[in-house]
């Protein structure tokens, strides 16, 4: 394949440019920039329903609260935790001094959004993680760029880019365990640090999904259109892709599908998601088995035996390429959070959706390991032929390996395997974005109207369709106003997903700063793991800002002299800023600290 040399690769991928570019090797390419993808999640699992709730009655108020939202959420009023006496105490503002919260005080009272409680169990929580982050396309777009930044310590650069999204799982899992709330990242930060700080991180959280599923949308029709022009020999095919008219209304019945999926519930997507997430990683076990075998042989040229050395991060020549090579690593690991999402509908939401997070970045570490291993074994980092280092292949590994690897006949799964890949990512990955503005609703931190639960699916179906809407504008808009500016606009994903991860792993930390002293588990877990976890992304945060500042960051564009890419990140945190001052004006009991506070309740299924 002949390609024009990528750009130095950032923390996003682009839409169309990599998957234009995945061919096979003597079919015509087509030019575009590179980056990282991520994708999905998938639903499923049983479960005893949630028991209905128990309406408590609050005493008097010295002033009276803004109503709770009701359209589709049935919520009980608030209240502290009763005191030694059985006297309730009314919610304090978070301004006051913070008291301990009891351990296990969610259980105390229900808030109760209406959805569909014991739905999910806890491979079907891991499924819907592994699904969101998508690894077969994170792989096959990021694992030469990631070669050509540190060669054969890809393998340690990936476990790098694995310890700060451990760290943070860390957070999640400690903070849903206490609090287990569908607004995970928004909830748990308004908890700790007040409405301000929550509301900008849910801000952040949603922003990030909107670009992640505008991104897979545009991936998925790209790949189905290269995977019909393999299935008939046709170019004429392959290239429909290129027509822009075309392209955006696939793109569009893409988006519709998934929001159609999700709007029916975890139900609708059980089957679905097993058998995307299962087919993709059984073309990578089998790409991993026939690899190696093939590498073992020795008749390969280039082809390389194991060393151990490639899992020395210190090994890689200079600090600038494993910076450059971590900012890639890190990204292939995002979405595994949107299991923690489904936590008020999934049996046991206190401890499942913590392990099944956990239990997700296990399978992705290792499904990275294992793929990088054997591709090096097999092609080496050569920069010539199917070497990972070759700069024309260097977005599209699989594409130079599907034959070699896997024959002709099997190489097509690749191809199938990178298409089911953002299709169930897509269609998971409206579940984090959908669940937190329900809940920053159900709060009023944003219109009651988008608390409301579809009665039969029990669904967030408002919300579910306010994303699936606003995805399909923000691509279809992009797409016509430059296709720079859409690149630019994945670019700046990663300032997104560094900003809400640290502050939800600072968050843990502070929230649980009472309980440090108990034990050296409480420590580890709730303080020091969290707090590195939110620190090494903060510096992340800052050197990706400090580097979109350059005009030749992403596309390369510029605005006023200063890189677009800056822009439009910096652009809509300050657009969720403006939004938060116009919902303070509306709502100004949430954010005066009278709705959601540190003793509010929390939904609790039972296993």
């Amino acid at each position: 394949m002949v390609q024009a040399d990528p750009p130095r690769p950032q923390a996003g991928d682009t839409v169309r440019s990599v998957a234009s570019r995945w061919r096979r090797p003597g079919r015509r390419a087509r030019a575009g920039a590179s980056g990282v993808a991520d994708g999905p999640a998938a639903k499923v699992a049983t479960g005893p329903a949630a028991p209905p709730a128990t309406p408590l009655t609050a005493p008097p108020a010295t002033r009276p609260a803004d109503p709770v939202p009701t359209a589709g959420v049935a919520a009980t009023a608030r209240l502290a935790p009763p005191d030694t006496a059985g006297t309730p105490v009314p919610p304090s503002s978070p301004d006051a001094p913070d008291v301990p919260e009891p351990s296990g005080s969610g259980g105390r009272g229900v808030r109760d959004k209406g959805l569909s409680g014991g739905s999910v169990g806890l491979l079907g929580s891991a499924v819907i993680g592994v699904s969101t982050v998508a690894p077969v396309y994170c792989l096959t777009s990021t694992l030469g760029p990631t070669v050509g930044e540190v060669g054969l310590q890809t393998p340690a650069v990936f476990l790098a880019g694995f310890l700060p999204m451990l760290l943070v799982a860390f957070a999640y899992r400690e903070l849903n365990r206490s609090v287990p709330d569908c607004g995970t990242s928004f909830t748990w930060t308004v908890k700790a640090f007040g409405p301000r700080v929550g509301w900008m991180c849910g801000w952040g959280l949603v922003v990030a999904t909107i670009i992640v599923l505008s991104n897979l949308a545009g991936i998925a029709t790209s790949f189905c259109y290269l995977l019909l022009g393999e299935l008939t020999g046709s170019t004429a095919v392959a290239e429909l892709d290129d027509n822009t008219a075309v392209h955006i209304t696939t793109c569009l019945a893409f988006i519709a599908l998934a929001t159609a999926i999700s709007y029916r519930g975890m139900t609708a997507t059980k089957g679905v998601q097993y058998a995307l997430v299962g087919l993709q990683l059984a073309v990578l076990v089998l790409f991993v088995a026939l690899a190696i075998g093939k590498a073992r042989t020795g008749d390969l040229p280039g082809s390389i035996d194991f060393s151990w050395s490639w899992l020395n991060p210190f090994a890689v020549r200079s600090f600038a390429t494993f910076t450059a090579g971590l900012s890639l690593s890190i990204f292939m690991f995002w979405g595994w959070d949107a299991c923690l999402t489904v936590n008020e509908e999934t049996s046991g939401s206190d401890r499942t959706p913590g392990r099944a997070a956990l239990l997700a970045m296990v399978v992705l570490v290792g499904s990275y390991l294992l793929t990088a291993v054997a591709a090096q074994m097999y092609a080496g980092v050569g920069d010539r032929g199917t070497g990972l280092g070759n700069p024309d292949t260097a977005d599209n590994v699989f594409a130079a390996l599907a034959d070699p690897v896997l024959g002709s006949a099997l190489g097509v799964l690749l191809f199938v395997a990178v298409l089911a890949s953002a299709a169930a990512s897509l269609q998971t990955t409206f579940i984090p974005v959908a669940r937190t503005v329900l809940a920053m609703s159900a709060y009023q931190a944003l219109p009651p109207a988008l608390a409301r639960v579809h009665p039969r699916h029990r669904t967030p179906a408002v919300a579910t369709v306010a994303a699936g809407v606003a995805t399909g504008l923000f691509y279809a808009v992009m797409s016509l106003v430059s296709e720079n500016v859409l690149i630019d606009t994945i670019y700046a994903l990663g300032l997104m997903i560094c900003f809400y991860y640290s502050i939800t792993a600072f968050a843990c930390a502070w929230y649980f700063r009472h309980d440090l002293r108990r034990s050296a588990r409480d420590l580890l877990f709730k303080g020091v793991a969290p707090a590195l976890g939110g620190l090494l992304l903060a510096a992340v945060f800052g050197k990706t800002l400090y580097d979109m500042g350059d005009p030749s960051y992403g596309s390369g564009s510029s605005l006023f002299g200063v890189g677009s890419v800056f822009a439009i990140g910096v652009g809509l945190l300050l657009l969720g800023a403006v939004l938060m001052a116009v919902m303070h004006r509306r709502s100004p009991a949430f954010f005066r600290g009278e709705v959601l506070t540190r003793a509010t309740p929390a939904l609790t299924v039972q296993d």
